[in-house]
């Protein structure tokens, strides 16, 4: 009896089973993404619904009885750039057996979704839904998790141009840890230590092991540091330091630090704690004990490298993602490579001599150079924020008195405490050598060349790195510069809103050649209508290296400037403008940016990143009348004219079609 009452608990078991595995009640979801210009993607969420179900949609309104939902992971939920869309051969209707409306499809439903993601970038996250379906008066659940990964695109081109602005990174990088190499903390610790290891090894591939751990443990000091950089901050976080006013003027302050300590007024250093605990523990005859020997360098020269170190990491922060790390590997493989080679060939150690004279030499010209950048990092804050402390002709006179005391050093004609005399010839006198007179004659080049810009003259090999022509008090006529206001087209009127605060950062191109942009979209969105011309949305910045290069080199071309005169209304929508605060009820909290817009920056930043799904400068859109795009793609930072001929052609025809 028990035998035959198991058998029957079996067979019913196997048959609700098998009836279960034969329910077409699976859901089938697949999802797929689109690339949308060089900083957005659409992701698509395809659910694929069996015959003889009801996938019900997500909820429509407060009094839907039955609905579906995506819950996105934290990862993602930071790169979603608006709602997502909904779409399908969606039906409605009363349902008696819950009492309420519902929204279903029988077939299939697709969720799009925008994700702001450059092309460079890669995303790996995951999304769970949330199914809700019926199959006749039966009602279902079942959640879904979809792993997501998204994958760079290296082919296109800002992809291309990425990976080159990071292969660039890694040769800056790489010359900066040679350049660190030649100051008298790293230098001096060659030989001495190249010695350590070969006498204190017992044969010579010992040595030869040791030094390659030594070399490898730098390398792996300095990548972890860019490692935690770009894992605690992210490019994102790096390139609002690069041109956020509060960073740039701590820039200028550690710049300024750093270069009076070059120049001989102080020293510094870290805890001396620091060095002395893992100085203790390089003497374990082992890897780590090498790895405390290499991580004492590094802390004991950080005197000469830090100031390298921090000029690197504000160059990776134009870079991608793995701008730090690539920068930081770059920098280390550098410090690390005569380690190793010497190493190799250890007999080879006497050509690198005495540290003498000349390593102070290569450090006090370092100490000018950071003095001329600590000018810059203020100018870029001064811009931002209206103060008119660093106009065009004070930034200029001050570099030029830079360059030219470089010089008169480099001939030897000012001394610091800690120079050594020049070398004398075979008479006994002092004498300079070519490498110094090599540098001599462009530090006083670069003077001259900059003196003109006192008068008005435009420098344009340098025009993207000094303040705009507008904030110059004055030319060589004597007269007080103003921006030129010259219209191009009968009719035109020029920009009325923020001109009187916004046209001082107008770029030399525009005012030279009488081209009329304006600083507000509404006000620029009514003259296109009036006038009957597509609306060309330029998004730039105050301090935007790339968007003076693009000006320069793209805009000043006859057949470009021809074209944006006649065919179209420029408004140039600046992204880091801070001393225009908006009215209040134009003030508003933005999700995409996750902040108060409060200034015309941020304004026009947030409509970058809504609006378009890009948040890099410069890009250019263009729009018609309504303010629809007229091509689905921007155009972002390539300065090859012919191409951008061809984009300005594309949507004046659309335009006109």
């Amino acid at each position: 009896m028990n035998r035959i009452v198991s058998l029957v608990v079996v067979i019913v078991c196997f048959y609700s089973v098998t009836l279960r595995a034969q329910t077409p009640q699976g859901i089938n979801v697949s999802y797929s993404y689109q690339r949308l210009g060089d900083t957005a993607v659409v992701l698509k969420i395809t659910a694929k619904v069996p015959t003889g179900l009801k996938l019900y949609t997500m909820q429509r309104s407060w009094d839907d009885a039955v609905f579906s939902s995506l819950q996105f992971d934290s990862s993602l939920e930071k790169k979603r750039s608006g709602s997502f869309i909904e779409k399908g051969n969606i039906q409605s209707e009363f349902d008696s057996a819950i009492n309420g409306n519902v929204y279903f499809v029988s077939d299939s439903l697709t969720w799009s979704q925008h994700i702001l993601l450059r092309t460079i970038d890669t995303l790996s996250t995951k999304l769970t839904i949330n199914l809700s379906y019926s199959k006749g008066m039966e009602y279902l659940s079942e959640e879904k998790s979809l792993k997501i990964k998204i994958y760079p695109n290296t082919t296109s081109e800002v992809g291309l141009i990425a990976n080159s602005s990071l292969f660039w990174i890694f040769l800056a990088a790489f010359g900066g840890g040679l350049l660190a190499l030649l100051t008298p903390c790293v230098y001096s610790m060659i030989p001495v230590t190249v010695s350590f290891f070969t006498k204190r090894s017992k044969s010579r591939k010992q040595g030869i092991r040791n030094a390659l751990y030594y070399a490898l443990s730098i390398v792996l000091i300095f990548t972890l540091l860019g490692f935690f950089v770009t894992t605690f901050f992210g490019p994102a976080a790096l390139n609002n330091l690069a041109t956020n006013w509060i960073s740039n003027l701590l820039f200028f302050a550690l710049f300024l630090i750093f270069g009076f300590s070059f120049l001989g007024a102080f020293d510094i250093s870290l805890p001396s704690k620091w060095s002395s605990q893992a100085d203790s523990r390089a003497g374990q005859n082992n890897f780590f004990g090498i790895f405390f020997m290499a991580m004492t360098l590094v802390l004991v020269s950080f005197s000469c490298t830090g100031p390298i170190i921090g000029n690197l990491l504000v160059l990776a922060a134009k870079g991608s993602y793995l701008g730090p790390l690539v920068g930081m590997f770059g920098f280390s493989f550098a410090l690390a490579l005569p380690f190793a080679l010497f190493a190799f060939f250890p007999s080879k150690l006497n050509i690198l001599g005495k540290a003498g004279g000349w390593l102070n030499a290569v450090k006090v010209t370092l100490g000018f150079m950071e003095l001329a950048l600590a000018l810059k990092f203020f100018s870029n804050a001064d811009l931002a924020m209206g103060w008119r402390l660093m106009d065009r002709e004070v930034f200029l006179v001050l570099w030029i008195i830079i360059f030219f005391l470089l010089g008169l050093y480099l001939l030897g004609k000012i001394r610091f405490h800690h120079d050594d005399e020049l070398p004398k010839n075979d008479f006994g006198i002092p004498y300079v050598s070519v490498t110094r007179i090599t540098l001599v004659i462009f530090a006083f080049g670069f003077s001259l060349y900059m003196l003109p810009g006192l008068f008005g003259a435009p420098l344009k090999a340098i025009s993207a790195f000094v303040p705009p022509m507008g904030t110059q008090d004055f030319t060589s006529s004597g007269s007080n510069y103003v921006a030129s206001t010259t219209v191009s087209t009968a009719g035109s009127e020029g920009p009325k809103k923020y001109a009187d605060k916004v046209k001082i950062y107008e770029p030399d191109v525009v005012t030279k050649y009488g081209l009329v942009t304006y600083f507000d979209y509404d006000e620029a969105l009514a003259v296109a209508r009036k006038e009957q011309k597509p609306l060309m949305l330029d998004f730039t910045g105050i301090n935007c290296v790339n968007c003076r290069k693009m000006e320069g080199q793209v805009w000043s071309d006859p057949e470009v400037m021809q074209r944006l005169k006649d065919n179209f209304v420029i408004v140039s929508l600046y992204v880091d403008v801070q001393n225009i605060e908006l009215p209040d009820n134009e003030q508003h909290f933005s999700k995409d940016l996750n902040k108060q817009i409060e200034t015309l920056g941020d304004k026009n930043a947030a409509m970058q990143v809504k609006l378009f799904g890009a948040n890099t400068q410069p890009y250019y859109f263009f729009l018609d009348g309504n303010g629809q795009k007229l091509v689905d793609e921007g155009y972002g930072y390539d300065p090859d004219i012919k191409k951008f001929i061809a984009h300005l052609d594309k949507a004046y025809a659309a335009y006109k079609n």
